[in-house]
């Protein structure tokens, strides 16, 4: 981070301060202060900020952001706010101004924002010096930290925006200004908080509003709510493999082994291209990045060979080769209907030489299309996998999907460790075991013996 004056940082947040001096890091975690740093104390659902102002202080902080006095510190060391966590946005706002000549990306959509950032700062960094969000720290939070890691050596950023309701892309992508957008999907995460998609889109439309006039703005074109946006005052570029009307398309999309080929049409040319991943949902993925690469003036055949550079993170389809020929792929990371749909469709078309074995767990923050949508997905299941393991208080509704389905044996576990004993006895050489499931269930705890019984190839 570069150095900022505490006179600066207040006036930011709408505060007075008499504290001189700049700080050239800020920090939300007490046990990760540094001298010189500036403390933001932050309220969670576990503990409170507040009540480490004083330790921060001790450690070298040279002033704290807090929401109210604080028992002990001298009044003078604090910038009082009223939301110490909104006001970390406005201090990354006047930090991102002082960058006026940097592109930055803004990524959203419902799913696919973390692959789809990951896979454009690949393209980018072909040619120019990127920073990108790590992870998928894509909130009120996780984006100021983001904006706080640029340099004057940073020529493009790609930053992933989340949100849990309206309002909060709007405050993201007004603090970031982004050059370029892209919106990946919508789909029906977090319609618990927003109701339907319709409100999902409004809400991912947001990203618009941060954008200059004739800025371009990346659409997937193959989703149907997408696929009808129209925004005049933007360019609206559409990427697809199945919509013609797409500006940027895919064809001749093959899987084999752990990449996938296709070819991308697009300016009236036609490019041979392929990404050491799998499905057609990574090939959108790609297609974005392709379509933001060239907006950025990276040429057509540069973009194509950085995509084969492209790494997986965390764990995004990750493809272990285990001993006896068994094959077994971590996509733990997070899940929706729609990113279970793609993981099951990929399954069914990936290299087996014994059985497909779906392994699943819940689908989070669904709210009331929660049972119709495990439900749904079992009965997919049925027609993709040769066997179906699932866990989790919803878990049984997707065994009771692919039963309906005409599966004959789904298998429901009450506990994690119930399906770990069966899926290491059950396993055979040549199968495929796919694991998918929400973040929060931690299904990867269920995947690991399996790992660790059978060892790597």
């Amino acid at each position: 981070m570069e150095a900022m004056t505490l006179k600066e940082i207040a006036g930011a947040m709408g505060c007075a301060t008499g504290l001189q001096g700049s700080v050239t890091e800020i920090c939300t975690d007490s046990r990760r202060v540094t001298p010189g740093c500036l403390f933001v104390a932050l309220k969670g659902e576990r503990s409170d900020g507040h009540d480490y102002v004083a330790q921060a202080l001790e450690k070298g902080a040279a002033a704290a952001v807090a929401a109210h006095p604080v028992a002990g510190v001298p009044a003078g060391r604090l910038l009082l706010v009223a939301d110490p966590l909104a006001s970390l946005l406005d201090i990354a706002a006047r930090y991102r101004a002082k960058f006026p000549g940097l592109r930055l990306v803004g990524v959203t959509g419902s799913v696919g924002k973390t692959t789809t950032k990951d896979f454009i700062a690949c393209v980018l960094s072909a040619r120019y010096r990127t920073h990108k969000t790590q992870g998928n720290q894509n909130n009120e939070l996780g984006v100021p930290l983001t904006v706080f890691g640029l340099t004057p050596q940073h020529q493009t950023a790609v930053v992933e925006m989340g949100m849990q309701g309206l309002g909060e892309i709007r405050s993201l992508t007004l603090a970031l200004r982004p050059a370029v957008g892209v919106i990946t999907n919508i789909g029906v995460s977090h319609i618990q908080q927003l109701g339907s998609r319709e409100n999902i889109l409004k809400a991912k439309l947001e990203l618009c509003e941060g954008m200059d006039d004739g800025a371009p703005l990346l659409l997937n074109g193959d989703n149907d709510l997408l696929s009808g946006v129209r925004v005049p005052r933007l360019n609206c570029i559409f990427y697809g493999a199945e919509n013609p009307a797409c500006a940027i398309r895919a064809g001749a999309v093959a899987e084999d082994g752990d990449s996938t080929s296709f070819t991308i049409a697009a300016e009236g040319g036609s490019w041979p291209a392929r990404i050491p991943c799998l499905g057609r949902h990574n090939v959108l993925n790609a297609l974005a990045a392709f379509g933001v690469g060239r907006q950025l003036g990276i040429p057509a055949e540069e973009c194509v060979a950085a995509l084969r550079r492209y790494e997986p993170s965390g764990m995004r389809q990750r493809i272990l080769r285990l001993a006896g020929g068994v094959t077994l792929v971590e996509d733990c990371y997070n899940a929706s209907p729609d990113s279970m749909r793609a993981a099951l469709t990929t399954l069914r078309q990936f290299p087996c030489a014994g059985r497909r074995i779906a392994v699943l767990a819940d689908m989070l923050e669904l709210g009331p299309i929660a049972e119709e949508s495990h439900r749904r997905v079992g009965g997919l299941a049925a027609g993709c996998a040769d066997l179906l393991l699932c866990w989790g208080p919803l878990g049984r509704l997707y065994a009771e999907g692919a039963r309906a389905a005409g599966m004959a044996d789904p298998r429901w576990f009450a506990e994690k460790e119930e399906l770990t004993r069966a899926l290491c006895d059950l396993v055979q050489p040549g199968d495929v075991v796919w694991g998918k499931a929400s973040r929060g269930m931690k299904l990867e705890e269920a995947l690991e013996p399996l790992t660790q019984r059978r060892g790597l190839a």
